[in-house]
């Protein structure tokens, strides 16, 4: 069969729990509202749950952070012990996962191999992350994972498979019959419900033939008219941080084992969510930007003066819509050199405030961007949204895209941690 960077893995389960108390959502959610995990913590009380084996990112920066990853690491080899996860060997899950707003997300449970995945800007490796990484968030990171023996996916990544031959297919009778269900169940905070199944053998190897065939050179090259560009299979969804952490983990871990061992130890891989990027639940919003403590006026001369024959109003080429106090208008910029209009304002932007000073934040809806324009000295741009099938083009031709270029879904339907995995 050829090699292809997803595979199945030893999975490990819940076992006699109540799992609607078990699984909660990623750790990177709801990081300004304390209030959301003191009331999943008080759900929870004394039940078995992923609560007690994940640190809440608003946890990461808190005085008494290692005595809290202490806990988290006893807890996983108590519940080891307790037998409280058991294993399912050499398996793929096919996921369900009906969503608050009655779509259904289709997904795929198994391992990517971390040798194929590079996170560092202008990687050429099948697996890529899809936005800058920031470096300095895999360290407080780190420290959760080396001494764990345990992992837990947040990590969602995406195939393009516009045809939708490899996942949706399962959803068909014959298929179904092939697979045996494992877990089903409502989750808490409006988070919908989820079904997990396991594949047959056959199934699985079918999977990853499928998947070969998309990391096919000539196919790659032919479909994205991307000759002498490197193959990117995999791009990151969620977890770009989670699954750069288990990188930095595993090149750390490397050089401890012999040729033989690197070829397989756990840790070389990672647990994650593969999904369709053309998966009709996946809905991709616009951030949009506002800037504050700048001159407006003086601020938009210098955006035009950037780029060669900007100008105001529509045209050909990139449009962006800028709103300040008591108006509002469009700025046009002609055959720019970015695929996307938020690659051409970010990299405006980045300059002007590194040089002149003022601050960004980015904003998901438009009511919040004209409210917070009002203000003085402050601008805000209104970005369009960007297309499912121009994330595939601009990583391979742009590399990693301007960081918050687009949303994917609401944070309670991000994944909730259900399955384990050995890592040691």
């Amino acid at each position: 069969m050829e090699k292809t960077a997803f595979s199945p893995a030893d999975i490990l389960l819940p076992y006699d729990c109540g799992l609607t108390k078990w699984a909660v959502v990623a750790c990177d959610q709801y990081t300004s509202q304390p209030e959301y995990w003191e009331r999943v913590d008080q759900y929870v009380g004394d039940a078995p749950s992923t609560l007690r084996l994940i640190l809440p990112e608003s946890k990461l920066e808190s005085d008494g952070v290692d005595q809290e990853i202490q806990k988290i690491h006893a807890t996983m080899e108590q519940y080891l012990q307790e037998e409280r996860l058991r294993p399912v060997e050499d398996a793929m899950l096919f996921v369900e996962r009906k969503l608050a707003n009655g779509k259904t997300r289709l997904g795929l449970l198994g391992k990517l191999d971390l040798e194929e995945y590079d996170y560092s800007k202008g990687s050429g490796t099948p697996i890529r992350a899809t936005e800058g990484t920031v470096l300095s968030r895999i360290p407080p990171r780190m420290k959760v994972r080396e001494g764990a023996p345990i992992e837990l996916p947040h990590i969602m990544v995406l195939i393009d498979d516009p045809d939708k031959k490899i996942i949706e297919p399962l959803t068909k009778d014959v298929n179904r019959k092939q697979m045996s269900k494992v877990y089903s169940v409502t989750l808490m905070e409006n988070g919908g419900r989820i079904t997990g199944s396991l594949l047959s053998k056959f199934q699985a190897q079918k999977v990853q033939e499928a998947l070969a065939q998309l990391g096919d050179p000539q196919r790659f090259e032919e479909f994205y008219h991307a000759p002498g560009k490197p193959v990117l299979t995999y791009a990151m969804g969620d977890g770009n941080h989670s699954l750069a952490t288990a990188k930095a983990c595993w090149e750390k871990l490397k050089p401890t084992l012999s040729p033989e061992e690197r070829e397989t130890h756990p840790a070389r891989y990672a647990l994650v969510e593969l999904v369709n990027l053309h998966d009709d639940s996946l809905e991709f919003e616009p951030i949009h930007r506002v800037v504050f403590g700048v001159e407006p006026k003086k601020l938009l001369e210098a955006f035009l003066a950037a780029y060669p024959g900007a100008h105001y109003g529509e045209g050909e080429g990139h449009q962006i819509t800028y709103v300040l106090a008591g108006e509002r208008g469009t700025v046009t910029v002609p055959n720019p050199t970015a695929q996307l209009a938020v690659g051409t304002l970010q990299n405006f932007l980045d300059q002007y405030l590194e040089a002149n000073g003022g601050k960004v934040d980015y904003i998901h809806g438009e009511d919040v961007v004209e409210q917070l324009a009002s203000q003085p000295d402050s601008i805000g741009f209104l970005l369009p949204a960007m297309g499912k099938d121009q994330l595939f083009p601009t990583v391979i031709f742009d590399g990693a895209l301007p960081r918050k270029t687009f949303s994917m879904g609401e944070a309670h339907d991000k994944r909730f941690y259900l399955e384990a995995r050995k890592i040691k």
